[in-house]
């Protein structure tokens, strides 16, 4: 998705989101904080921008990944590619989907690339998240046995992200997710899910990305160690690159074996 080079880093190193302590008043905060802040939006909205817009032409115009299609697969990974890269699942899924083949010898693994713009146009989302939709209603009718896993990566977290909220972006009426359609799910998982800071960067009047209570013991939402995307004052451009080779594509693979001997 960008032009950045790779940081490689422990799954550990996933950040824990948790929640923030009151901050004292802007009355009896230091001067020296008071001017911390602006100059942290602006570097955080220069690193938005090059992460963003920082895509090689290999990596926006590049070709599919193919994957045996496969009729009714016993597992289906539903994957939203990250912004400006080509049509497939993108750098982050193509390992998900190669560690879930390599753990499920016996089973047969499909794949749905998720079909969206993957834009600069944050609003475009909503075609990733009627195209997740679609696909999702179309294996409940077809596919009755099939498990079913979403995910995403960057932007195209939070088009799998939104997919599972009960808040829809602004300005936009999506088609409710049915009990029938939820329940196949099997699990979620996502790498760099925009924070709400990044999000309202990129779309003023658009929600936070927040899953749904259905699916929170269904996710595994990782973020990178200092990923300014998904991290809060974070400020290390190449963690949010760096999913591929962390090893947290493996880790959230492990999950999602963990969730299928669940069921």
């Amino acid at each position: 998705m960008i032009n950045l080079e790779a940081a490689a880093a422990k799954p550990q190193d996933a950040v824990v989101m948790t929640r923030a302590r009151p901050s004292p008043s802007a009355a009896v905060q230091p001067k020296s904080h008071l001017t911390r802040r602006p100059l942290y939006a602006m570097a955080v909205g220069a690193v938005v921008a090059a992460l963003f817009v920082g895509a090689s032409p290999g990596q926006a115009n590049g070709e599919e990944t193919a994957f045996p299609m496969v009729d009714c697969a016993d597992v289906e990974v539903v994957f939203a590619r990250g912004t400006f890269e080509g049509p497939g699942v993108g750098k982050v899924g193509e390992p998900v989907i190669d560690a879930l083949h390599q753990r499920l010898p016996e089973r047969t693994v499909g794949v749905h690339a998720v079909n969206y713009p993957a834009s600069l146009q944050f609003d475009r989302v909503v075609d990733g998240i009627q195209d997740v939709g679609n696909r999702l209603r179309d294996l409940t009718a077809d596919c009755p046995t099939t498990d079913i896993v979403v995910g995403g990566y960057s932007q195209g977290a939070a088009v799998s992200g939104y997919f599972t909220s009960e808040t829809a972006p602004a300005g936009y009426a999506l088609d409710p997710l049915t009990s029938d359609v939820a329940e196949r799910i099997t699990a979620v998982v996502l790498f760099g899910k925009p924070s709400p800071d990044v999000v309202r960067l990129l779309r003023h009047e658009a929600p936070p990305i927040e899953i749904g209570p259905a699916f929170t013991d269904r996710t595994i939402d990782l973020c990178a160690r200092g990923d300014p995307i998904c991290q809060g004052g974070g400020l290390d451009r190449g963690a949010h690159s760096a999913y591929a080779v962390n090893g947290m594509a493996e880790a959230a693979a492990e999950f999602v074996i963990a969730r299928l001997g669940s069921r």
